[in-house]
């Protein structure tokens, strides 16, 4: 177990890596990046002009923050947007739901945000994809999600089934982007065609050493949405950020992924989920 963990997992990084050591799993530290990193929701001049005149849906969790929480600096997004004055109509939920709480794979309902009193449409329920008529009242959906670079990593997902229904009904999309914590790792096969589900929605690899920013871009440049269509894209990049850079987010982006070592893991761990084998 521990060769195909090191083998997957483990690779040349200048920052934290999975080897074996003596037999014995040992995770390097990370050193951080030389310059702060500007997350694409961190530039508020651009998110603003982006969508100040529009009717807005966000697509968010518990990641969709402004500011280092460890710090106690923290604001979401939503009540960023909504203190700005933008006219935020709903809020899309993923996986884990909007306070990113819930079990992995469970089914979550619809519900209305007790703080804002906006109505939180569920993602990973009785819809994967927004549904025309949940997007009759808004022109813009901003994406705002950390995610974890691996292809079964069910917020890749969901992004891709927004920009398929944004460019099914359109609307525009708008990815605030985020540094993929596995850097510019690459590693495993592509995707067949035959194993296309809501955990293999796109043909990369296990680990695609892409931004969500750069994964929508290529979507639209692949012409993977539904009969080729394009999606109406905005991405407000990351600045500060290089590929290279060690770098991992302060908030857990899903309950089993609390620390940097759960996620460099997590490429190698999560094929097991359905054996007979713990990964506890």
């Amino acid at each position: 177990m521990a060769l195909v963990i090191a083998c997957s997992a483990s690779a040349s990084r200048d920052s934290l890596v999975v080897d074996s050591l003596n037999g014995v799993l040992h995770v390097a530290e990370r050193t951080a990046p030389p310059l702060p990193v500007q997350l694409g929701n961190e530039n508020i001049k651009a998110v603003y002009e982006a969508c100040s005149r529009a009717q807005v849906a966000v697509v968010a969790n518990q990641t969709s923050v402004i500011g280092d929480g460890r710090k106690g600096e923290s604001v979401h997004l939503v009540d960023t947007l909504l203190a700005l004055g933008i006219d935020v109509r709903k809020v899309f939920a993923p996986e884990h739901g909007f306070r990113g709480d819930a079990h992995n794979g469970a089914n979550i309902d619809d519900s209305v945000d007790p703080t804002t009193g906006l109505p939180v449409l569920s993602l990973h329920g009785k819809h994967r994809k927004p549904t025309a008529e949940s997007l009759d009242d808004v022109r813009v959906i901003i994406f705002d999600i950390q995610d974890v670079g691996a292809r079964f990593y069910t917020y890749l997902s969901s992004l891709f089934l927004v920009m398929e229904a944004a460019a099914e009904n359109d609307k525009v999309v708008i990815v605030l982007d985020r540094p993929n914590p596995h850097g510019h790792q690459i590693a495993g096969p592509v995707r067949s065609e035959k194993w296309k589900s809501f955990v293999g929605q796109v043909p990369v690899p296990v680990l695609h050493g892409m931004t969500l920013g750069e994964m929508a871009r290529l979507f639209n440049g692949e012409g993977w949405l539904e009969g080729g269509a394009q999606c109406d894209l905005i991405v407000i990049p990351c600045e500060g950020y290089a590929h290279s850079d060690a770098w991992y987010p302060h908030i857990a982006p899903s309950p089993n992924l609390p620390t940097p070592e759960s996620i460099a893991l997590y490429p190698s761990l999560c094929p097991l989920e359905p054996t007979v084998v713990s990964v506890g």
